[in-house]
């Protein structure tokens, strides 16, 4: 997940829980449209790798690691959709999975997830065009990723296409409902004894923003509320099989004391899918 702005602020940098500076999203116009900010992520690659991998980030540690390595339980061929540095794709293959392909638009994550090792292949390939053949896994994950994507509906059709019928899709995202543009912390001194609450940005909008989630660190977000992906995931022939909105991990609350009184408000969402055995369902009305 990416940094919290902390408790008793209206807002601090995003990271599934705060938006912070908004910056003009023409900004990133010109940039490769399936992962939006192409060239921020080249630049920015090094922020997340020295920031959410081996072991630098609790919610990954304590939460998110945990989550895909119980739900890649089984997997034989796994595809890491927007891999990083990989250490997903290498968590499918401690796992026992036989094939492990890593894909990644950004050069500098793919570079790094290939000197880092441990088994997977990895390409440089974006999540609305996977150059696989149709039915070439039985696992595909992406995490923390659609939430910067331009093209959601093309991707998931996507996923959909490389997965063999009854294969998993596991869809992990920084939660769309509480993790709004605009959403923070608000201290209310207008009462009597002040109260300190969570506000929620305007859920139904589609926002493109980039945000400064560390000192000159530029990450660019595309705010979509749920129901945009679970129609997508539903035209796709990807069934919900669970739902998880887990609390934030102890190791995230310790690191500011403030932090507990966002135990109750999850930062992360959690989906579970398999693909249809046989024929898409009907696409709904609305």
């Amino acid at each position: 997940m990416y940094p919290q702005g902390s408790p008793g602020h209206a807002s601090g940098p995003r990271g599934g829980a705060a938006y912070g500076g908004h910056v003009d999203p023409e900004a990133c116009l010109g940039l490769r449209p399936t992962h939006r900010g192409g060239d921020l992520w080249e630049a920015n690659a090094g922020w997340w790798q020295d920031g959410f991998t081996d072991g630098a980030d609790p919610e990954y540690e304590e939460q998110i690691l945990p989550i895909v390595a119980a739900w890649l339980d089984g997997a034989r061929a796994v595809l890491d959709i927007g891999c990083g540095e990989g250490q997903i794709a290498r968590l499918a293959v401690a796992g026992g999975a036989e094939r492990v392909v890593g894909a990644d638009p950004t050069r500098a994550q793919v570079e790094v997830a290939e000197a880092r090792g441990g088994g997977p292949r990895y390409l440089r390939a974006g999540a609305a065009a996977l150059p696989f053949a149709d039915a070439s896994f039985d696992t595909a994950v992406a995490c923390l990723v659609f939430e910067h994507i331009e093209d959601v509906e093309e991707a998931i059709g996507e996923v959909a296409r490389v997965l063999e019928p009854g294969g998993r899709f596991l869809f992990l995202l920084n939660h769309p409902l509480l993790q709004t543009p605009g959403s923070g912390w608000i201290d209310d001194h207008v009462l009597d004894p002040p109260e300190q609450y969570w506000r929620i940005g305007p859920y139904l909008l589609e926002e493109h923003t980039l945000e400064e989630v560390e000192k000159d660190v530029l990450i660019p977000f595309i705010h979509r509320p749920l129901s945009r992906y679970v129609n997508a995931l539903a035209d796709a022939g990807l069934v919900i099989q669970r739902m998880v909105e887990p609390a934030p991990p102890p190791g995230f609350l310790a690191q500011a004391a403030e932090y507990g009184q966002a135990a109750t408000i999850p930062r992360l969402l959690a989906l579970l899918t398999v693909l249809a055995e046989a024929g898409l369902p009907a696409r709904g009305g609305q």
